[in-house]
């Protein structure tokens, strides 16, 4: 048969996309791929000599006993330096997020009939609250603190330390039950809460509960917005990196009560609507025989801000409806004040989870648009593919524009976001502790397995944009025990762009 008849056959088989994945595997490891053929011919030329020219060139080297045990030594205090000066590993042993009860469940039409009855909001109000809730992504059973049902709303010092001992002593009682950890092993405590700093701390409040040791060390922080779970863990690292084989417990919640805002500006109201109650614990470990049992294994944490105010939720623009009332938009200038962040964080964590391919991309991109920036000015960067570092994203949900906006610039697929979009329309924005209602969500789903790596990203004001990259040690069966237990059959569900209320 002719060549020629055979060629156009051969071609239409092949797949452009095993070629792509080809390249990319040569390029990913280039460096093993040249050395293994060098030590593999080595190796054969040596076992192809006879042993007394060995011998022979052995001696001729001059290579005594005392050269010996000194290469040796050398060998032993090199690598005994290395292990000692190599980081700890530390281990997600297991979390547990607060689990909201029926009674707190605040439906749209509960929230807007109290709206109207609160005594300091007026129609312009009531209305704006309207236009809030229908682009939200918030669904009807979002809960808010038992003190926000009343009218007005009971914002005291007493309801708000109540609605920390319920959200607080909740996940922590469950973690303990999942992990069987005795609370007399645990060696430092971190405790994060923005809005909520009263005096004894929240820190204070779980060591009298629990009754932890007295020499524990044991944080306390406030005033970092969502993006505050993350710093914890980052915080909690370095101190495990200083005490091995320790615990260490990080709680991360925010407090509604004392936070309900009772005026008419705009920018004011929209936590009112978007905020609900939750909270997360999780068992942080450095000790090597944990690698067993625990879930997870905390690779990277990246911390990033560009000053400014916190306007993430204050992103608003006019827009005449039909009743010649203000609409709103959340995402018009988000990525304008979180961009900068954002962008540390990308080109932060890039080089550490990135495959080599993308990476030499990203610099071309770079290097090109320095060159014919000029000629180009509309240039845009190469954004990574991120989809091929992690199989799992946490993006917070902040709200949808958030996740809008963050899908669009890292140019994620609806999958990759769905965590994000069900844990917002589940239990609302419950700032920091909204990734592991998402990471939750993943387990109850059957999608963790092992070797899996996770992007969790929170944003929160300063502007702060924190990363935290985690790799799976275990597969996770379902059914998984935790907040998504008896609604995860329902889910995904379809979110409209607007829900129609009035």
């Amino acid at each position: 048969m002719p060549s020629s008849e055979v060629r156009p056959e051969l071609l239409s088989s092949v797949k452009l996309k095993y070629v792509k994945l080809g390249y990319q595997y040569l390029a990913n490891h280039l460096v093993t791929l040249l050395l293994v053929p060098v030590m593999a011919g080595f190796l054969l030329e040596v076992l192809k000599q006879d042993p007394a020219e060995l011998v022979a060139l052995w001696r001729a080297l001059g290579i005594t006993a005392v050269h010996t045990l000194s290469t040796f030594f050398v060998l032993v205090l090199v690598g005994t330096a290395y292990l000692m000066s190599r980081p700890r590993p530390v281990y997600l042993v297991d979390f547990a997020c607060f689990r909201p009860t029926s009674n707190c469940r605040v439906p749209f039409s509960t929230f807007l009939e109290h709206a109207r009855l609160m005594p300091f909001f007026n129609e312009k109000s009531v209305r704006f609250q309207v236009r809030i809730l229908e682009r939200s992504g918030l669904g009807e059973e979002t809960c808010l603190p038992p003190a926000n049902h009343y009218i007005p709303p009971r914002a005291s010092l007493e309801a708000a330390r109540a609605e920390a001992e319920l959200v607080i002593f909740s996940a922590v009682d469950e973690l303990i039950a999942k992990t069987g950890l005795k609370p007399k092993d645990i060696d430092i405590l971190v405790v994060n809460c923005s809005l909520f700093s009263p005096t004894p701390s929240l820190s204070a409040m779980v060591v009298n509960k629990y009754k932890l040791r007295s020499n524990i060390l044991s944080f306390n922080l406030s005033g970092m917005g969502c993006s505050a779970g993350l710093i914890s863990i980052d915080l909690a690292r370095d101190l495990l990196q200083a005490h091995p084989n320790s615990y260490a417990l990080v709680v991360s919640t925010e407090i509604i009560t004392p936070n309900y805002y009772a005026g008419n500006e705009r920018s004011m109201l929209l936590p009112n609507c978007l905020f609900r109650m939750g909270a997360a614990a999780l068992l942080l470990s450095n000790c090597r025989r944990d690698r067993g049992r625990a879930k997870y294994r905390l690779l990277h944490v990246v911390r990033s801000h560009k000053g400014a105010d916190d306007q993430a939720y204050r992103c608003v623009y006019e827009e005449e409806d039909r009743d010649g009332n203000s609409g709103i938009n959340l995402s018009k200038d988000l990525m304008a004040i979180a961009g900068e962040a954002l962008r540390t964080n990308i080109t932060t964590v890039g080089p550490l989870v990135l495959p080599v391919t993308e990476q030499l991309r990203f610099l071309a991109s770079l290097v090109a648009r320095r060159l014919m920036g000029a000629a180009r000015p509309g240039w845009k960067p190469y954004i990574p593919d991120f989809k091929r570092a992690f199989e799992h994203f946490c993006i917070h949900a902040g709200g949808r524009a958030v996740i809008d906006e963050l899908q669009r610039s890292l140019r994620l697929s609806p999958d990759n976001v769905e965590a994000s979009r069900m844990a917002l329309h589940r239990f609302g924005n419950t700032s920091s502790s909204s990734l592991w209602y998402e990471l939750g969500y993943i387990e109850a789903k059957g999608r963790m397995r092992r070797g899996d790596r996770i992007w969790m990203i929170g944003f929160g004001s300063g502007f702060k944009c924190n990363s935290a990259v985690w790799r799976c040690l275990r597969s996770v069966s379902t059914p998984v025990d935790g907040p998504w237990t008896e609604c995860i059959h329902r889910y995904p569900v379809d979110i409209p762009e607007v829900v129609k209320l009035l």
